[in-house]
């Protein structure tokens, strides 16, 4: 009886936990696949620190100082409804940015040219210019700068 009832609750939370999960509409595309190909060179210092430098191959290379746009879903530093500076993900703010299969999806570090952006839990599509930063720092690895919003519901 008692395992009945733990397969039960177990069933049932199970259920419960995947009708909680938040739907999204895919964002991958070849610029956030080249994005998803950031390394890191682990090496340890003289005091047995370990230091992750970036390592950006060449697919990431050539995105460098080029204009992109990139669908995504704001991931804002702050509380508030207007941000100059945030995150874009591929997944909500509200889906656990862990859970998904492969690995941590890529975040890029957005900054606006102008204004701000409106924080939304729909996807939007900003335009701006790749910078790769190797000065943690200074920020995300992956920074779209001069960001300026082209599509948002």
């Amino acid at each position: 009886m008692l395992f009945r009832r733990l397969f039960a609750s177990i069933l049932l939370f199970t259920f419960t936990a995947q009708a909680q999960t938040p739907d999204h509409q895919p964002m991958m595309n070849k610029v956030w696949e080249a994005f998803d190909q950031l390394m890191y060179k682990v090496t340890t210092e003289d005091d047995g620190t370990t230091v992750y430098t970036p390592h950006f191959p060449k697919v990431l290379k050539d995105l460098d100082h080029t204009t992109v746009t990139l669908p995504g879903y704001m991931v804002p530093f702050e509380l508030g409804r207007d941000h100059h500076m945030f995150m874009l993900s591929v997944l909500p703010v509200m889906q656990c940015m862990f859970c998904g299969q492969n690995g941590i999806p890529p975040l890029v570090q957005v900054t606006m040219k102008s204004g701000k952006a409106r924080f939304s839990n729909n996807p939007f599509k900003i335009r701006g210019k790749v910078y790769l930063n190797t000065n943690l720092e200074k920020g995300a690895e992956i920074q779209i700068l001069d960001a300026e919003v082209v599509e948002q519901d």
